[in-house]
């Protein structure tokens, strides 16, 4: 039995998750992310598909972040007519990230157009509509963690909790003939142990094959309580001097673990009773669905919300939904949090209070996340004199703090020992990091008389 793995994407680079399994009998896709690029280079990228989507038996998805399931509806559009599968808790998460994701390419094309109609150039589409990438969600099917399900003639996948966001999985494909049964493991993205909120990963074990993330594959995250103190000092400090911290974030669990430390230290009184406004509509719908699905929580989290002491409902904590609410909070000179997206600061209404605030040198805002080139979160984290918001120049007087601890990735120790736990493998794929971090960690891994792979963007192997 001849079974073939094609690396589709997230291949020496961190976007555009995909991977092609293909036997005599079936094709089973694990992820179609969305690759991440400026604008030409992201419709391209986004829009050319290496394989027949319309063949495709099963597609399997590990969690609902963009640069993993973003893809979805393009692949629908293209033909894919099978169902996908996925837990409970992402398939509602998904459902919220694929709106927004259409919502923000219409915005975006929207804009272009209006800029090319005056131009006499040609108009674009986005990739994909909100509508269309509603439409979609139909498709999905939930399982649980541990259910062996067959997806396909000659196939079953089994998903464990990855402990990277909520409802995040491992996922387990074995393939069965008369002859033999193989079975391949799929850890991307992979969670770190003691994450608030989160069960700590599961090592599936008797795998033959595995696919790792190696995002950190050099690095070494600090103990995430480091993340609770410093969000405690630099709310210290900033209400010592009587200002505000604006906290850009992403709305899909770096806000719900903000907001999770923040109710600890109010409880520990660790900190002055102040408001905190999440000021992202987007944020504040996924939280719901957090809220729903209170059975993928660690039983810490699960025993503190049946006791009436939910993370995300607390005393000083209001959801800002309409834009006059938001507006008034730049009226508001009393001392407050507030959270916002876009995590990058490229859009959204973080701008609006960045704008309003960056210049008072009473304020903070507080980076809890990772900010690219070329966005104006990473000008702020590079402290420049002045930053551009909304074609302005701004003078950056607020102090900024940066948390590094923040993370839902496994560093290069966890990943490591992670693939110890699966031992004994016949090989190892290293994907979803760039490729001096997929490098570092096949040489931590080579330390320990393990052989990692690291395989290009389309390149196929025949798993033995």
């Amino acid at each position: 039995m001849a079974i073939k793995l094609k690396f589709l994407g997230g291949a020496k680079t961190v976007t555009g998750s995909s991977h092609l399994i293909s036997t005599e009998k079936s094709q089973i896709l694990l992820d179609a992310g969305l690759f991440q690029g400026h604008r030409d280079e992201f419709f391209q990228a986004n829009s050319a598909f290496h394989y027949n989507p319309h063949k495709i038996d099963a597609l399997v998805l590990s969690h609902a972040h963009i640069d993993h399931c973003g893809n979805i509806p393009s692949v629908v559009k293209k033909g894919l007519r099978c169902k996908i599968y996925t837990t409970s808790a992402t398939k509602d998460l998904a459902k919220l990230m694929l709106e927004d994701s259409g919502k923000i390419q219409e915005e975006d094309i929207n804009y272009v157009n209006k800029i090319n109609k005056r131009l006499g150039l040609a108009l674009r589409k986005p990739l994909y509509t909100r509508k269309e990438a509603s439409k979609v969600i139909k498709r999905f099917r939930s399982l649980s963690y541990g259910q062996r399900f067959c997806v396909a003639k000659d196939a079953f996948v089994t998903l464990y909790d990855a402990g990277h966001i909520l409802g995040s999985s491992i996922t387990v494909v074995e393939i069965k003939d008369a002859t033999r049964n193989l079975k391949l493991g799929y850890a991307v993205d992979l969670g770190r142990k003691n994450l608030p909120l989160l069960n700590d990963p599961v090592i599936p074990q008797g795998l033959d094959y595995l696919i790792l993330e190696s995002t950190y594959g050099s690095r070494v995250h600090a103990p995430i309580e480091e993340a609770k103190t410093k969000l405690r000092d630099a709310v210290q400090s900033t209400l010592e001097r009587k200002g505000k911290i604006l906290i850009p974030s992403f709305a899909l669990e770096r806000t719900q673990e903000v907001l999770y430390f923040l109710s600890e230290l109010f409880k520990e009184q660790a900190i002055p009773s102040i408001p905190i406004y999440l000021d992202s509509p987007l944020a504040t719908e996924i939280t719901d669905v957090f809220k729903y699905h209170l059975d993928y929580f660690d039983p810490q989290t699960q025993r503190a919300i049946r006791e009436g002491s939910s993370p995300f409902e607390f005393l000083q904590l209001r959801y800002v939904r309409s834009q006059e609410e938001s507006k008034s909070l730049n009226n508001d000179k009393r001392p407050m949090i507030i959270i916002a997206g876009s995590g990058m600061c490229e859009s959204g209404r973080i701008l609006h209070h960045l704008k309003n605030n960056i210049e008072d040198s009473r304020n903070t805002i507080l980076v809890v996340g990772y900010m690219a080139q070329d966005t104006l979160g990473k000008r702020i984290v590079e402290r420049l004199s002045f930053v551009r918001i909304f074609g302005i120049e701004y003078e950056l007087n607020a102090e900024v703090v940066v948390i590094n601890a923040f993370s839902g990735h496994a560093d290069k120790f966890e990943l490591c020992a992670f693939v110890s736990g699966c031992l004994p493998l016949k090989r190892t794929f290293l994907v979803h990091g760039d490729l001096e971090q997929s490098q570092a960690l096949s040489e931590n891994l080579k330390a320990k008389g393990i052989v990692a792979y690291i395989p290009s963007k389309d390149e196929e192997v025949l798993l033995e």
